[in-house]
């Protein structure tokens, strides 16, 4: 019965790696249709896909010039309204960073020439009878 159950968890983990293959190659065909270059990603696939097309679409709605603090924002209310808060997002042409982000919850990329770095928080309230001192 070893011999069975190997080769069953042997044409899993094929047909799973298969699986992964084909959700990738999808997954790179949005990114190119959207003109998407990601960076770093510590983040669902759907939760990147939403973050592209968001920043696709609000680039497309400027005219001419980059309004890097409207797209940041709006990209965080997105987030933080469809995925709960502690959303951050930083956008522009030239910006170092250096952050501690939620796990699963970072996505740094760059769209035409503007870098978008997006990633979550964790919230934890203040204890009552703490203050901010202690």
């Amino acid at each position: 019965m070893e011999g069975a159950e190997m080769e069953l968890e042997r044409r899993t983990k094929f047909l799973n790696g298969l699986i992964l293959k084909k959700k990738a190659g999808e997954h790179q065909e949005h990114r190119d249709r959207l003109n998407v270059r990601v960076r770093a990603s510590d983040m669902p696939f759907p939760l990147q896909n939403r973050a592209f097309s968001c920043a696709r679409e609000l680039l497309d709605s400027m005219p001419g010039k980059l309004d890097s603090k409207r797209l940041a924002l709006a990209l965080k209310k997105e987030f933080d309204s469809s995925y709960g808060p502690a959303w951050h997002c930083i956008v522009g042409t030239s910006f170092g960073s250096y952050v501690t982000h939620s796990l699963g919850g970072f996505l740094y990329f760059s769209i035409d020439k503007v870098y978008i770095l997006l990633f979550k928080t964790a919230v934890e309230p203040l204890s009552r009878g703490k203050s901010l001192k202690d």
